[in-house]
């Protein structure tokens, strides 16, 4: 069945679109969301919501590039909840918009650091949680960028591509320890981000272009993410693991 029942997932980057959505399609599905975010206001604003519709949350203000604060947010969520049955790791940044040889080592760092390393420490101590509670399911955020390329993105492509593989190797690592771990590789998604992303002048010339691209003839939505990564969550996909799903209106099929 694909619901959460019970089950304490834990949502990075919970404040934005994706975040969000994913935060409120999880609760309705019966889970207690941990949310993380850097943006205090903006988890409120999602508990509220939650909360208005009777769903449960537990908001916990962290940076994904702080491995100290993750470990200590993990740790929070078991002494609190007794285990972590799942996670959505979805924090993350868009691209610098510039080609390769214009990007500053500061701009290249800072991507890396919050869409790749961010994901590393959020999985490897959400794994050691889940390895005390007999196993759990991990999805990360990727992007049909893990496995094409555009224009002016190396920083954003490079990152994406390394989330896809360090989700098939931790696939690797702990199936045999029931910990399925799998990634979503979004289209363009109709986000507060990309809507930033499109005020830049190097995107904007791309973007009428990228949406020609998406063959379902329109930009994603964020509760579209949502729902596959609860499918991913859930014992409906109990036998996926090491995947990378595109939820991506068909860019990638061109």
């Amino acid at each position: 069945m694909t619901d959460l029942l019970e089950r304490n997932i834990m949502v990075t980057g919970a404040s934005g679109g994706i975040g969000k959505a994913a935060v409120i399609a999880f609760a309705q599905a019966g889970a207690r969301v941990i949310m993380l975010d850097r943006d205090v206001a903006g988890l409120q604003d999602v508990a509220e919501t939650v909360k208005a519709s009777g769903g449960n949350t537990h908001a916990i203000e962290c940076d994904v590039t702080d491995e100290a604060g993750i470990e200590a947010a993990i740790a929070e969520v078991v002494d609190r909840f007794g285990a972590l049955h799942g996670a959505f790791n979805n924090a993350g940044i868009e691209q610098s918009n510039l080609p390769l040889h214009e990007i500053s080592a500061q701009a290249w760092a800072r991507i890396i650091d919050i869409d790749l390393t961010g994901v590393f420490y959020c999985m490897k101590h959400q794994v050691r949680a889940m390895l005390m509670s007999g196993g759990g399911s991990i999805v990360n955020t990727a992007s049909a960028l893990g496995a094409v390329a555009i224009s002016s993105a190396s920083d954003y492509i490079a990152a994406k591509h390394g989330v896809v593989g360090l989700t098939k190797a931790a696939a690797v690592d702990y199936g045999p320890r029931n910990i399925r771990v799998n990634a979503i590789l979004p289209g363009i998604i109709e986000t507060p981000l990309i809507l930033r992303a499109s005020q830049e002048p190097n995107f904007a010339k791309q973007f009428q272009a990228l949406r020609d691209r998406h063959p379902i003839g329109r930009f994603g939505q964020p509760e579209e993410i949502a729902a596959a990564a609860l499918w991913l969550l859930s014992d409906a996909a109990s036998f996926v693991t090491g995947t990378s799903m595109s939820v991506d209106g068909g860019y990638l099929a061109i």
